[in-house]
């Protein structure tokens, strides 16, 4: 199923989106993962740092979706489809590449923004990530707008 524009966009500008599986009981879990790539032609990469979950769920079960929403303009969208898993050391490395560089922007932003409003935090957590552990590659399926009907265009 192909992206539009606006789908690619606010899935870019995410820090993180909210992944959503299936546990051996059918019940709803739920985990952030990164985005490290987009394919307008349907499909979403995710790195996930641990091998504990949403891995165990999808080997299982590889129906997936992610939610991605931007508070300020008011609309998201969650994705549905199913899930792959691809092993760590079967992930390409531009795709780990783009994976570290998403990480030194997030800290970066966040000092930055610390310094603005001189903050002195101590923490910043992405810098304390552990090293991907496998990708997800998802091939989207359905898409909702999660935008209320009254501000869609």
């Amino acid at each position: 199923m192909k992206l539009s524009s606006n789908i690619i966009y606010l899935l870019e500008k995410q820090g993180f989106v909210i992944v959503s599986t299936l546990d051996p009981q059918g019940k709803i879990h739920c985990s952030a993962k990164g985005i490290v790539g987009i394919e307008k032609e349907g499909k979403v990469y995710l790195i996930d740092l641990y091998r504990e979950n949403t891995f165990n769920n999808l080997k299982r079960n590889p129906t997936i979706s992610i939610t991605a929403v931007d508070e300020h303009e008011f609309m998201g969208y969650t994705l549905k489809g199913k899930a792959r898993i691809i092993e760590r050391e079967k992930i390409k490395d531009h795709i780990i590449k783009s994976w570290e560089e998403r990480v030194i922007q997030r800290v970066s932003k966040r000092v930055i923004g610390d310094i603005k409003e001189e903050k002195k935090s101590p923490h910043h957590p992405e810098a304390l990530f552990p090293q991907p552990q496998y990708l997800i590659e998802m091939e989207v399926e359905d898409i909702v707008d999660l935008t209320p009907t009254h501000l869609n265009k």
